[in-house]
């Protein structure tokens, strides 16, 4: 990998960190997640209007991609009500690669090995960690479990898209059409269930949105190129280091406490994220 695909992936890690900070440091999460929801869809229609066709048998796996990360959304922003960004995200974010692994081992017929299952230990490890700080402390306890149905339905999305890329024969195209989906999904079920109050009116509510959905977007972007020009297992490695820059950004733009079993709990996360993927 050279020094150039370095930093790019780097940044990618960054801007995934970057628009989950926005999204909790707006006024209404909600309101935050449903801006970045309606702008991910002329973002995925842009894709798909310079992209490759699709196979239409891939159609069943986008629509349920899209519910899946409907329940993704709201769980995230709920956990995000209710405790510190440097918390939520660790824990939603390392969670979901185990449940992956797991599942696949089980279900999926795939070989996890020694060293997936100490990945999967050292994972736990430091899950189990960041959420005892939650009893330790003064935060909210019931961001955990938001949290961790987050990470479940990351982990259900990973394998839906696992599949559906495969199926739709052009994996850019695939992921431009589940943006699609997602927006229109998540903004229509929460202004059907909440209406439109819900909808911020203020430009700055709007220009965080608009910037979290790119930065969602050039995430993703970034990596799909570094995979076409790096080893996808270091790219992959790499962009779990978006665990270490939502800490920071929590501790550092946002003020939140940071504690020695806080810091040992994220490096223990990302370790187990990096050996599960290399």
């Amino acid at each position: 990998m050279t020094l150039g695909v370095l930093l790019a992936v780097l940044g990618a890690a960054f801007l995934h960190a970057l628009w989950n900070a926005l999204i909790k440091t707006g006024a209404s999460r909600l309101g935050g997640m449903l801006i970045l929801s309606l702008t991910e869809i002329p973002i995925g229609l842009a894709v798909v209007a310079v992209s490759g066709p699709m196979n239409p048998a891939a159609i069943p796996w986008v629509i349920a991609a899209g519910c899946t990360h409907f329940a993704y959304k709201f769980f995230l922003i709920t956990a995000y009500d209710r405790g510190d960004l440097s918390r939520v995200y660790p824990i939603a974010r390392g969670a979901a690669p185990m449940v992956v692994a797991v599942i696949g081992a089980i279900f999926l017929d795939d070989v996890v090995g020694l060293k997936g299952y100490l990945a999967v230990a050292v994972l736990g490890a430091g899950i189990l960690l960041m959420a005892r700080g939650v009893f330790h402390g003064d935060e909210d306890r019931r961001l955990l479990p938001w949290a961790l149905g987050s990470a479940a339905a990351t982990a259900t999305y990973t394998l839906i898209d696992g599949l559906g890329a495969r199926v739709s024969g052009d994996a850019v195209t695939y992921i431009a059409w589940v943006f699609v989906a997602d927006g229109l999904i998540f903004s229509s079920g929460i202004l059907a269930w909440k209406g439109l109050k819900t909808l911020p009116r203020d430009g700055r509510s709007w220009a965080l949105g608009t910037f979290a959905s790119g930065a969602s977007y050039g995430a993703y972007a970034v990596s799909v190129w570094a995979m076409t020009v790096a080893p996808l297992a270091l790219v992959a490695a790499l962009r779990e280091t978006s665990i270490l820059f939502a800490v920071l950004i929590g501790w550092l733009i946002f003020g939140e406490r940071m504690t020695r079993d806080k810091a040992i709990a994220a490096g223990l996360i990302v370790t187990g994220v990096i050996l599960m993927r290399v």
